[in-house]
């Protein structure tokens, strides 16, 4: 019997080593890419910075370049301060209440202190966004945006906005 696995052994080894899983040494291996996240953040900031100075502008061509045109992003607004509520869905919604507003109220208010950090997550040519900010007529606000990467370009495909209003001192 010894004599019989000594000689088999080594063939049986040899057919298990040949069986090799044949896909390339490659194939489990992710690309890996490089993201600059300085870079895409400036990039994001630009967009939002752009998207708030159109707004307060009441340029409401210059507001819709920031936006991605879309049947299913939402656009939401918490207002604690006054206990108003509003939410749209969907670019043509979005955009009709974004341009009926302007003409409702076509003079500019002030811009309120542009971004220049934001807590950013990204997921490949999507990006995940908060930060708070104060306006001069609204006080405190939060806002989380849902950016995506389109050709090359940061647009805005969901937003946020929390309103506490102006805070008071409680001491």
């Amino acid at each position: 019997m010894n004599k019989v696995f000594s000689i088999f052994a080594p063939i049986i080894l040899l057919l298990i080593l040949s069986c090799k899983d044949s896909k390339p040494d490659n194939f489990n291996q992710t690309t890996k890419q490089t993201v600059d996240i300085e870079q895409e953040k400036k990039a994001i900031l630009k967009t939002l910075n752009n998207e708030t100075k159109a707004a307060f502008n009441r340029n409401y061509e210059g507001w819709k370049k920031t936006w991605v045109h879309d049947p299913k992003i939402t656009k939401t607004y918490i207002n604690f301060a006054d206990s108003t509520f509003s939410e749209s869905v969907g670019w043509n919604k979005i955009s009709l209440y974004v341009k009926t507003f302007i003409e409702e109220h076509p003079e500019p208010e002030p811009i309120p202190k542009l971004l220049n950090d934001i807590d950013l997550r990204l997921y490949g040519n999507g990006a995940w966004v908060t930060y708070e900010l104060k306006d001069s007529l609204r006080g405190l606000k939060r806002e989380t945006r849902l950016m995506e990467k389109i050709n090359g370009s940061w647009k805005i495909a969901g937003m946020q906005t929390t309103i506490y209003g102006f805070e008071t001192d409680k001491n």
